[in-house]
């Protein structure tokens, strides 16, 4: 993203630090040169600025995965000219992408048979992921409002006020009213209890989330599971739970697999996780999972078909690569489930604090 800011003559050029006959000149930092330059040129300066970023190995404060095996490298180098979108002419890559879909979604124990097909997208991340849960709740909701004659117009959802940046963006571009709880000293996360006070007839869902930005904290789903399932008994509502696990849902299926917190649970309608993060694959990939294909309304389903056959399609994004859809296959077949918990336990030993007994209830 730009944004303007003043600038004196000096930031107005770029200066190669190593120069060559062909680099010689300084270019101009805001608009196109005017002549071309060998390609060579053009690298070894792109390549020189780009000195001044960090190490990614080195970035241990990051969220996201910065080191891969150089098998998957070179899997991600060879399909980067791929556009996942066009699922006609690169069929292998798609059904990769369902089977990731299915292997997540078994894994948090969709309501889904041996032969069925789950139901679910690959994102560019958890942030799209949410945005798209989001917004099939409140299409089911104002679907329902619609035919119960009732007015559809000030949905909301409940949160506590340490969710993520993304929740507050989907309140407000889609415009969904925000009701946080607050957190509190020596209470960090969502009190189930209090949120479920904050629900009434316009609540498109309550969000949950499994991993804290806070602090890694787990917030207890099956407490809000239970207090909603009384709320819906007595009111005659039928609100659902999302569970935001970015951080949780490739961690809690293998270091603590007897805790309840996703599709077991009967409120839990979707599941957002992010693949870049403990899913082990480089920056840009995400994963939104329905627990039915009921909880996703048909009307925000596309249909498309001018890339060849018939092509369902429910993304804010259209056009995308296929490297870390391929990249999120590879770790999950190379690492299968009993590695893959290995994996977890050396991240979650070697770091202090945040990957310890936080991530417990």
């Amino acid at each position: 993203m730009v944004f303007p800011k003043p600038s004196s003559e000096s930031d107005l050029f770029l200066y190669s630090n190593f120069a060559s006959r062909y680099a010689r000149d300084s270019l101009p930092r805001f608009s196109m040169p005017e002549n071309s330059m060998p390609k060579e040129a053009a690298y070894q300066n792109i390549h020189d600025e780009l000195q001044l970023d960090a190490i990614p190995k080195l970035n241990l404060a990051s969220f996201v995965t910065t080191s891969m095996e150089e098998e998957c490298n070179k899997l991600i180098m060879e399909s980067i000219n791929k556009n996942y979108v066009d699922m006609d002419e690169y069929p292998a890559t798609t059904d990769l992408h369902n089977r990731c879909v299915n292997m997540i979604a078994r894994m948090f124990h969709a309501e889904i048979g041996e032969n069925e097909n789950a139901i679910g997208a690959g994102t560019v991340g958890s942030s799209e992921a949410i945005m798209l849960a989001g917004l099939a709740f409140k299409k089911k909701w104002q679907n329902k409002r619609k035919a119960e004659g009732k007015p559809y117009d000030k949905p909301n959802l409940v949160t506590g006020s340490n969710v993520q940046v993304c929740w507050e963006k989907f309140a407000r571009y889609f415009e969904v009213e925000l009701r946080e709880v607050e957190v509190r000293e020596g209470y960090y996360v969502m009190d189930p209890v209090k949120a479920v006070e904050l629900v009434d007839e316009n609540t498109i869902c309550v969000a949950a989330i499994l991993g804290s930005t806070y602090n890694g904290e787990f917030e207890d789903v099956k407490l809000l599971n239970d207090q909603l399932l009384e709320k819906n008994k007595q009111t005659g509502w039928d609100t659902p739970i999302h569970v935001d696990a970015a951080s949780g849902g490739f961690i809690a299926p293998f270091l603590y697999p007897e805790l309840e917190w996703d599709f077991r649970l009967p409120l839990v309608k979707s599941i957002n996780v992010s693949g870049h993060k403990y899913g082990l694959v480089y920056a840009g990939i995400g994963w939104v999972i329905w627990r039915t294909k009921d909880d996703l309304p048909e009307d925000l389903v596309f249909h498309i078909n001018y890339l060849g056959a018939d092509q369902p399609t429910f993304t804010l994004n259209f056009s995308k690569g296929s490297s870390q859809i391929i990249a999120q296959y590879y770790q999950l077949i190379r690492l299968g489930h009993e590695e893959h918990n290995g994996e977890l336990q050396r991240q979650c030993n070697g770091a202090e604090g945040k990957f310890g007994e936080e991530w417990a209830l």
